[in-house]
């Protein structure tokens, strides 16, 4: 058993505090939000992440403690482990003023031995500044050692990610430091966890233990950066396919099985739609290209990655223009607000740009989300957006569907009744949730992504001055 502190209760944070204590360290969840502790602290679940609040709920009061101060949770650990944003600067740089101020307030209550441990998302060199800004701040030298962990977890499956992991990155430059991030993935390396009655269950893990690649801290801050951005890649390269696709008259899914079957590439990301967004990948992209620019290295590969991911977005809305003609005036139902399934993060969402768009050229909005509504309405409060209560009162009297998040409910939808909630049989599917012919035979005008325009069986006079025809290579 390890005394754990983790610093920031985001995302990252709270997942990585409650999955701490579920393998038996005990953990004190640092925030300077007091709301958010109290919060905590009453049995509330902030975000919305799946098994989280069954974990909390679980360790909370036991091996979970909650706190505002950074110097009491220090003392009382032996790591501490740094969990606080990162955002993008105007430079497109990682904003590390968070990570600096935290180093401040640790440096103050090192009095032994300690583990700092790096698990937010920076740049290379980070634990090189950091231990140069502990030791400058009053921290002891040669007390404490600092280590980076990155993290890799996906919003929506982040507790399964953290205790199923593919890897486990450890990158330490002494022996102290990679000792005890040893001894605190054991649980997890060792198999043991895996064999708890009550452990949280994963049926397709494919390991007995938890892999773990040790390495020195400047190659697992780069492994971080450049595993976001080749994700990212990947998702612009299919996207930039499903262009091509749509325009000669193929269809992207069929090509998708085809790409994704080879072993070298695999299938996953492998899924044409409006983009990517959250907090990981459009920030990582940009500072990782900026950290090539300090290397004097032009790393122009990423630049065409975020090219192609806005000029998705701006496709998406001229397949929307080619699907109605004109904008104003539309009534349209939208189907998303978070960046992707299973979360309440709307933070870069590819959905909230689409909708502030279509709000700009007059359309107005009735949106469903399941999780993040909540969240979206600190960042869309535009009064031609209305929110309401369920997919079908999204479709209600408006003039197409928009489905912009992947959520399984969209994937499921009774179409007989959609379609008579609509004014006009109109759908429009950023993440392709379903397959052309069975729309087409449930009535609809079927518009996707890299595949063809499709009509029903017996098509009905389209609405005067609608286009209805695939924008094709015009997209």
């Amino acid at each position: 058993m390890t005394r754990i502190a983790v610093i920031g209760s985001g995302y990252v944070g709270l997942v990585s505090a409650a999955c701490f204590a579920e393998i038996g360290h005990q953990v004190i969840s640092v925030d300077n939000d007091s709301a958010k502790i109290a919060a905590l602290e009453r049995g509330e679940t902030p975000i919305h992440e799946q098994r989280l609040p069954e974990l909390l709920a679980r360790h909370k009061g036991g091996r979970l403690r909650f706190s505002t101060s950074v110097p009491d949770a220090v003392r009382q650990s032996d790591a501490v482990f740094i969990t606080v944003g990162t955002p993008q600067s105007q430079t497109g740089e990682a904003d590390l003023s968070y990570v600096e101020a935290v180093a401040y307030e640790i440096a103050s209550a090192i009095e032994g031995p300690k583990v700092i441990v790096e698990k937010s998302t920076v740049p290379v060199r980070t634990c090189e500044w950091l231990r140069d800004s502990l030791t400058l701040n009053g921290a002891p030298q040669g007390a404490f050692s600092v280590v980076s962990n990155p993290e890799f977890l996906r919003e929506g499956a982040a507790v399964t990610d953290f205790l199923y992991p593919d890897r486990i990155v450890v990158g330490a430059d002494d022996a102290a430091g990679a000792a005890i991030m040893q001894a605190i993935y054991q649980p997890l390396t060792s198999g043991s966890y895996y064999a708890e009655a009550t452990r949280i269950a994963h049926a397709s893990y494919r390991h007995a233990n938890a892999p773990l690649v040790l390495t020195n801290a400047k190659s697992a801050e780069l492994i971080k950066h450049a595993s976001n951005a080749f994700l990212a890649m990947k998702i612009s390269f299919i996207n930039a396919v499903a262009n091509i696709s749509e325009a000669v008259g193929a269809d992207i899914q069929q090509v998708c099985e085809g790409i994704g079957s080879d072993s070298r590439i695999g299938p996953r990301f492998l899924n044409a739609g409006i983009g990517y967004g959250g907090s990981c990948f459009p920030k990582d992209v940009q500072a990782f290209r900026s950290v090539a620019e300090q290397c004097n290295y032009d790393f122009s590969l990423l630049t065409e990655v975020m090219r192609i991911n806005s000029e998705q977005r701006a496709r998406f809305l001229k397949k929307i223009r080619g699907a109605l003609w004109t904008l104003r005036g539309k009534r349209l139902g939208v189907l998303g607000l978070a960046f992707k399934a299973d979360t309440d993060d709307v933070r870069e969402s590819p959905a909230i740009a689409v909708i502030e768009a279509l709000v700009q050229e007059g359309a107005q909005i009735k949106v469903y989300d399941p999780a993040g509504m909540a969240n979206a309405k600190k960042l869309l409060s535009s009064p031609a957006v209305t929110y309401v209560e369920d997919e079908y009162e999204a479709a209600r009297g408006s003039d197409a569907l928009l489905i912009l998040t992947e959520w399984a409910q969209f994937a499921a939808l009774d179409l007989r009744r959609v379609r008579s909630l609509l004014k006009y049989p109109i759908m429009i599917d950023g993440r392709n949730l379903y397959e052309p012919a069975a729309i087409a035979d449930a009535g609809f005008i079927y518009h996707s992504i890299g595949r063809p325009t499709v009509h029903p069986e017996r098509p009905e006079s389209p609405p005067l001055g609608f286009a209805t025809q695939s924008i094709g290579a015009n997209a």
